[in-house]
């Protein structure tokens, strides 16, 4: 991909302070003069721009007018035969001439829609839409369902979430990752001091700060209890995983994260999920440390991800009632678990001397136990208060149960692979899929990511298409890295000859890819070593690649992007969206860009980075917009590619001041 960059829409600097206007009398009359010409300049050059649009608009129309008459008399005299592929190809036209003026109509009107968009209140600092559990318990939710993800009807507000009063830009992978900055999230010194799990309890305050020393003595019980796990797994200790055909985590109710960060250097990827949290968050805090992380609730959903999804679900003091509604919760934990997994789980509940002097609690353990058995886990150890069941390989178990016991298997209208926040279900899922495949069956980890001819064809794709897409982002990460530099946006000069610094490899942290199609993103920025991990999501209206993502070793989710991210403010370096917005045309926009570049903006840190591939006409759109998000922007241009745009911007650090 050759590329060059072309003139700044604007510039703008980071750390802008949000502050009153100034009573200096000559700035004040040097500020008017400047605007009436920066009106005057804006007022000719909307009108030209109309003028354009409004002859742009009257050809395609005319365009079409002739394309339809010209069509119809060109059909009369063909063969029978051929006219149904004519139609189709005629029809095809027609489409792709009303999207184009449909685009065009937007961009026309971005001149008249350049009023920025405002500051949401202070109090909206860490404002999640769809998540309101006063509002849901007013609605009647009840038993944990008001902790549910609800998008009302005008849930969303388009305003730029402003960061804490005294926020800092987080620190760098991976220190990062064992320090983080008190302001940065929303705790109190009561909830660090009395959190109950043990993840949570990795963790001190000192002064501006909150440390996860997992090098202190106080701190060595994740080493411990990742040890142990392997251990009852039948494995010499957690390094064996990959080995063990371990590699994607389900960390259910995860502290703050200690578990998967320590398994980090064992390439283990772990992902963090728990009910949204108005203080003391486990997502927030885990996202904050650079640790994927999501809200996600074992309430009354199934969760967004397909079946057959994980090598490991981990629960350990995660607050579900795994013996409640029936045994649903462990049902929907048996559909994302791969055949041949694990599901570990730490509770007192298990601890056998104290059950026996509780016969409430006897009561309890025996029904998941039991439960478990007829799911067909077979239970491999038990020490203490955590247990470890393996998910079985073999479909045939399922007919050897008993008649009656255990729940039924789900037939193949219930058993839905890509199912968004589906109410959860009574019966076993998965069993109709074509990824039955236990997990010692499968590449261990880094070859998994490279999935064979035979797996491929269960998506419908070639071996060349996927290396293609490899190759082809081998060269856009490359790309990508160089343009990440401040530089882009000054005029700074540089002697002849002189290039821009390359930025460091751990610059980023936490991405997220807004149509990460097949994971190509992912893949190349671990294969250029990169400090990152992905958080790849599919788009409820594209393609449906998010198995295949998994199946490669990567996270990822289902997600509607006319709808909120279940995720808290400020908890991305990057996000990166590729054809997303043809994507959104190509449905008639059922939501308005503005839409989703506000919750891009929600969902990026301060100084982060957005960069956006598309066609040129909805780069042109887009950069329009940028102006009124008041990020800095620049379009480069792709040589190779005259029909798309690249327009890369970065977010600007806006401090509130004291009010």
């Amino acid at each position: 991909m050759v590329i060059k960059i072309s003139r700044p829409l604007h510039r703008g600097a980071p750390a802008i302070r949000v502050t009153s206007s100034s009573n200096d009398l000559l700035d004040s009359q040097v500020k008017e003069q400047t605007e009436k010409e920066e009106l005057d300049r804006n007022q000719s050059s909307h009108s030209r721009h109309r003028l354009t649009m409004l002859l742009l608009k009257s050809s395609l129309v005319v365009i079409v007018i002739l394309a339809l008459t010209g069509s119809f008399w060109w059909t009369l005299s063909i063969s029978t035969s051929s006219r149904g592929h004519i139609f189709h190809s005629s029809r095809r036209l027609q489409e792709q001439l009303v999207s184009d003026l449909w685009d065009i109509g937007e961009l026309s009107f971005g001149t008249s829609r350049m009023k920025e968009i405002e500051f949401c209140p202070g109090e909206l600092e860490n404002y999640i839409p769809c998540f309101n559990v006063s509002e849901n318990l007013d609605s009647g939710f009840s038993d944990g369902n008001e902790y549910d993800r609800v998008c009302r009807q005008g849930s969303r507000q388009n305003c730029l979430v402003l960061p804490p009063m005294n926020y800092k830009i987080p620190l760098r992978w991976p220190t990062g990752r064992d320090i983080i900055w008190v302001a940065n999230v929303k705790i109190t010194g009561q909830e660090v001091f009395t959190s109950g799990s043990l993840t949570k309890r990795m963790m001190m305050l000192e002064e501006e700060q909150i440390s996860f020393r997992s090098a202190s003595l106080m701190f060595d019980g994740v080493e411990d209890y990742s040890h142990q796990i392997a251990e009852m797994i039948g494995l010499r200790n957690e390094s064996n995983f990959i080995q063990a055909g371990i590699r994607t985590i389900l960390d259910i109710g995860c502290g703050y994260g200690s578990f998967g960060a320590h398994l980090f250097s064992e390439q283990i990827l772990t992902i963090c999920i728990a009910n949204y949290e108005s203080s003391g968050s486990q997502v927030q805090l885990t996202l904050e440390r650079g640790l994927p992380a999501m809200i996600g609730s074992f309430s009354s959903k199934q969760l967004p991800y397909p079946s057959l999804s994980f090598d490991l679900l981990h629960c350990a003091r995660c607050g579900i009632d795994w013996d409640k509604k029936d045994g649903t919760f462990l049902i929907e934990v048996d559909r994302v678990l791969r055949p041949g997994g694990y599901f570990v789980w730490t509770s007192p509940l298990i601890n056998v001397q104290s059950s026996r002097r509780n016969k409430e609690k006897q009561k309890r353990w025996n029904f998941v136990r039991d439960f478990a058995e007829n799911l067909c886990w077979e239970l491999m150890s038990q020490q203490d208060e955590t247990v470890v069941w393996k998910k079985t390989s073999k479909k045939t178990c399922y007919n050897s149960r008993k008649s009656g016991s255990g729940p039924s298997i789900c037939s193949k209208v219930q058993d839905v692979e890509f199912p968004y926040y589906r109410p959860l279900q009574n019966c076993i899922g998965g069993m109709h899929s074509r990824r039955w495949v236990p997990i010692e069956e499968r590449a261990t980890w880094p070859s998994r990511s490279n999935l064979n001819r035979s797996e491929l064809a269960l998506y419908g794709l070639h071996l060349d298409e996927l290396n293609e897409d490899t190759a082809n982002y081998r060269i856009i990460v490359r790309n990508y890295w160089s343009l990440l530099s401040p530089l882009i946006f000054s005029d700074h000069p540089k002697r002849p000859g002189d290039e821009d610094p390359s930025p460091p490899y751990n610059m980023l942290r936490n991405v997220l890819d807004m149509n990460a199609r097949y994971g190509g993103l992912n893949a190349a920025l671990l294969e250029a070593r990169k400090s990152v991990w992905v958080m790849n999501v599919v788009p409820t209206t594209g393609p449906k690649y998010l198995p295949l993502i998994l199946d490669r070793g990567y996270f990822g989710v289902l997600h509607d992007w006319c709808e909120a991210f279940p995720t808290y403010p400020r908890t991305y370096d990057m996000v990166h969206a590729e054809g997303l917005l043809s994507l959104e045309s190509s449905q008639h926009w059922r939501c308005t860009m503005v839409d989703i570049f506000t919750e891009i903006d929600r969902m990026l840190r301060p100084e982060g980075w957005i960069i956006i591939r598309d066609t040129a006409l909805l780069i042109d759109s887009a950069r329009v917009l940028t102006r009124r998000l008041k990020w800095e922007a620049r379009v480069i241009e792709i040589e190779s590619n005259n029909d798309e745009r690249l327009l890369i911007c970065q977010k600007p650090f806006f401090k509130r001041q004291p009010s």
